[in-house]
């Protein structure tokens, strides 16, 4: 084997292991069964990941994942905004709809505020959620941000920014444990928070 080809090697190994959840260790496992498997692996590997690239993209409005030549689909004005269920990422959509206990349409933020820092948004989609409840007949904003002090100052920060409008504001409430973070809950848990959901007070 040449140098080239080690190196080539461990440049893989490096960028697998910046997954999460993946160590050097699991990286150098992963890159040996790609290895051993090119055709049926790598192959289409690539072409998947070269289509991914070129044709996805995330809605600048509700932060999902979007073809990059077709319109999302919270664009479209015959889709019925009754709820929409805020998250803090994409692992937290999946992980509620996979536990199937919500069906209504879903704003990503892409984030969290800092602890100590309330007023500034930068970065997060939290004007476009204000603007799509503003612009749609939006009955219910869920806050299903995680039970952290991020999540929760990001939850008070998009309560106060919603004030004024006349949406009801309800977050996940029992079940949903203290430090918590949505996509490492189990099913159960989801159900029971979102069916014990409360409305929240405003100060």
């Amino acid at each position: 084997m040449t140098g080239n080809s080690v190196k080539d090697i461990e440049d893989l190994i490096k960028i697998i292991s910046k997954l999460p959840g993946l160590g050097p260790k699991s990286a150098k496992r992963i890159v040996l069964k790609l290895i051993n498997n090119r055709e049926e692996l790598i192959k289409p590997l690539i072409n998947t990941l070269a289509q991914i690239y070129k044709n996805v993209v995330l809605c600048k409005i509700c932060g999902n994942f979007k073809s990059v030549n077709v319109q999302c689909t919270c664009s479209n004005s015959n889709k019925n905004y009754e709820q929409i269920c805020v998250v803090e990422n994409i692992a937290d959509m999946w992980a509620i709809q996979n536990s199937g206990i919500y069906k209504g349409h879903y704003h990503i933020l892409h984030g969290t505020l800092p602890s100590l820092e309330r007023k500034k948004d930068d970065g997060l989609l939290i004007s476009s959620l204000i603007n799509q409840v503003k612009k749609n007949s939006v009955k219910e904003v869920i806050l299903a941000t995680s039970a952290t002090i991020e999540g929760q100052t990001t939850a008070h920060y998009i309560q106060d920014s919603l004030k004024d409008t006349k949406v009801k504001i309800s977050k996940l409430a029992q079940g949903l444990p203290v430090g918590g973070e949505i996509e490492f809950l189990d099913d159960g848990t989801l159900f029971s928070a979102f069916k014990n959901r409360g409305p929240v007070i405003n100060d």
